[in-house]
């Protein structure tokens, strides 16, 4: 019961200006739970008689859609929601079904072959929508409250909408003359201010009109894009964009916008549309921010995330016109929202999504900063699989290098998601790897499933061997020089996984198979083989047997920059060896005698020998 009277309650009260929405919001979740059937019919719990009287009554005023009788025409509606499509031979169903856009409620091809019937009718809160503003508002209160110049201004326009249809070019420059000689009057210095709020009353039901259908011209040309902004509504942007901000003129017609925002949210993308498309508002996109701060939000961010959601969920083709200059106009409110970016890759299409890279490569449009993409591609990973793919597209659309998001490795899971793993796989395989990126790839667990490292290492062997090899070195030698217990404390205590030397040699080992039945020699390396030797000297019994075929590979191997014991041994005896084998026998007094005197004189040098290897010191002694 207080969840209930608490439902009730914050729909009017959590935003006036869009209780609507709230309302939708609401309806939406108990539709959903309905159709999931977690309770098959509300009206059993909405008429509970324990229930208070008042909260009762209040549940019926606010879900009259979910009780029971006295309220069957709410009943016929919803059922009429899911069979519309079968049955049309009741006559309230065809009166409904003439009120909704169903172009508003188009789905997509997937989900009609994927989802269930019911699934389908998910989301459906642009028919209801609808069917609430298509009931005429009479507006004979407000004009009672206004004073009579300016009552008289409203009636004209209420008779021009109310003329013929053929005569509608006509009508609209009356109606934008008429529209202008009311700015005249709001801007003269005795207008009551108060009138502000009936007039927006007013405004909003004579041009309800205006906010139906799409905005954006069938075909772009400075002539149409100049005729769609020439409606009697935009008479105000219009003379927004010719004042002064200082001015006391410009502070009463943002006023007047306010009043309009507050009870029609759509003027918003409307503003942001006769700021974009019409010649008289070139240069004039930040009056949109000083528009945000004299609504009720008086936050620009909010106010925009508010706009363009509107936007996306009336017009995708307007969305997708306002994308480039809604981030060139406000880097600061764009380029580090995730929220706008998916507002955008949840609606468009393939051919969208197509010209929109072809903007950013154009130089039109940028989406990501270096500072924050980051975050937004972390963030991205919780998205549907299009909406990933479609950022992932627009992401290598810019040029931005690839090290800034490697990271993002450590958070990408190969069963979870395999849209980020896909396109990262593609791009690596094209970079010559650094040390950093080896590290990243190889911080990753090994699953048997998983083939992301291997497949590309494998790439970098056969284009960057020698790079790849003494990166390898590097990290071998490295992780192999940290003690075992400050390895795992690390790793434990910091946010992303340490790397550890076990990771490393799974990883090669993985590779190893992988390049076993190949001609190529990745492992032949010297990089490599003295990596592999160094590990092995030190290593416990454990590795040593579990990657014993990796090690097994350095074996023969002898290295030239390090000479063997038996080799420095034959290197400094072999002088003297020759001398006494090459005596005669005759001249061995002699030559013994010179040869005393020779190591007298020449003491020194030996001494030196001594102290590179004592073993050879001896023998000579």
């Amino acid at each position: 019961a207080t969840l209930l009277d608490f439902i009730c309650r914050i729909i009017p009260h959590f935003y006036p200006p869009l209780e609507s929405h709230v309302r939708q919001g609401v309806f939406n979740s108990l539709n959903h739970i309905v159709e999931k059937r977690v309770l098959a019919p509300l009206a059993p719990l909405f008429d509970n008689p324990k229930l208070d009287k008042e909260l009762r009554a209040m549940i019926r005023e606010k879900f009259p859609e979910f009780c029971s009788s006295p309220s069957p025409p709410a009943e016929v509606k919803l059922e009429e929601s899911v069979t519309m499509e079968m049955e049309n031979h009741v006559a309230d169903k065809d009166r409904e079904d003439n009120c909704y856009d169903n172009s508003d409620a188009a789905f997509s091809d997937d989900e009609d072959d994927s989802n269930t019937k019911g699934k389908k009718r998910e989301f459906r809160f642009h028919p209801i929508k609808e069917a609430v503003e298509e009931e005429p508002v009479d507006i004979t209160p407000y004009l009672e409250q206004l004073d009579d110049a300016l009552k008289e201004k409203v009636l004209l326009l209420q008779k021009g909408r109310e003329e013929d249809l053929d005569t509608y070019t006509t009508d609209t420059e009356m109606q934008c003359e008429v529209m202008q000689e009311i700015v005249d009057m709001i801007l003269e210095e005795d207008f009551d201010s108060e009138q502000l709020s009936t007039l927006a009353s007013c405004l909003v039901e004579l041009f309800k009109g205006h906010f139906r259908g799409e905005v954006l011209p069938e075909e772009l040309t400075e002539e149409s894009l100049e005729e769609s902004v020439g409606k009697p509504l935009y008479v105000t942007f219009r003379n927004l964009c010719q004042m002064q901000e200082d001015n006391s003129s410009f502070s009463m017609l943002l006023d007047l916008l306010s009043e309009l925002y507050q009870k029609q949210p759509k003027i918003g993308y409307h503003l942001l549309y006769y700021l974009r498309a019409s010649k008289a508002a070139v240069g004039k996109m930040s009056l949109y921010e000083s528009f945000a701060q004299a609504t009720q939000l008086g936050d620009l961010h909010t106010c925009l995330m508010m706009d363009m959601k509107a936007c996306q969920e009336d017009d995708v083709h307007l969305l997708c016109y306002l994308t480039p200059t809604i981030y060139s106009s406000f880097p600061d409110e764009t380029l580090r929202s995730s929220e706008l970016l998916n507002m955008i890759v949840a609606v468009i299409d393939s051919a969208q999504l197509q010209e929109l890279m072809c903007q950013v490569l154009m130089g039109n449009l940028g989406m990501f900063r270096k500072d924050s993409v980051l975050n937004i591609l972390i963030q991205s990973l919780d998205w549907e699989t299009f909406e990933q793919y479609c950022t992932w597209q627009l992401f290598l659309a810019h040029n931005i290098p690839l090290e800034l998001v490697i990271p993002i490795l450590q958070h990408v899971k190969y069963k979870e998601h395999p849209e980020a793993l896909s396109c990262l796989l593609l791009q690596l395989r094209k970079e010559k790897p650094t040390e950093e990126m080896v590290k990243m790839v190889m911080n990753r667990p090994c699953h048997t499933e998983d083939h992301f490292t291997t497949s590309i290492l494998r790439q970098w062997s056969l284009r960057h061997e020698d790079t790849l090899s003494e990166h390898i070195k590097a990290l071998l030698i490295k992780n192999n020089s940290l003690p075992r217990k400050r390895q795992s404390l690390r790793s434990s205590s910091s946010k992303l996984a340490q790397l550890t030397l076990e990771q490393i040699l799974e990883h090669l080992d993985n590779l190893r198979l992988c390049l076993l039945h190949t001609k190529q020699n990745f492992f032949s390396q010297t990089p490599i083989l003295q990596a592999l030797q160094h590990v092995q000297a030190s290593c416990d019994e454990a590795h040593k047997m579990r990657f014993s075929d990796l090690f097994a590979l350095a074996e023969d191997y002898e290295d030239s920059s390090k000479p063997s014991r038996s080799r420095r041994k034959a290197a400094t005896s072999s002088p003297r060896s020759r001398k006494n084998t090459s005596q005669p026998p005759g001249n061995e007094e002699e030559e013994s005698s010179s040869s005393a005197s020779e190591e007298e004189d020449t003491k020194p040098k030996p001494k030196r020998k001594r102290k590179g290897s004592s073993a050879v010191g001896s023998d000579s002694d």
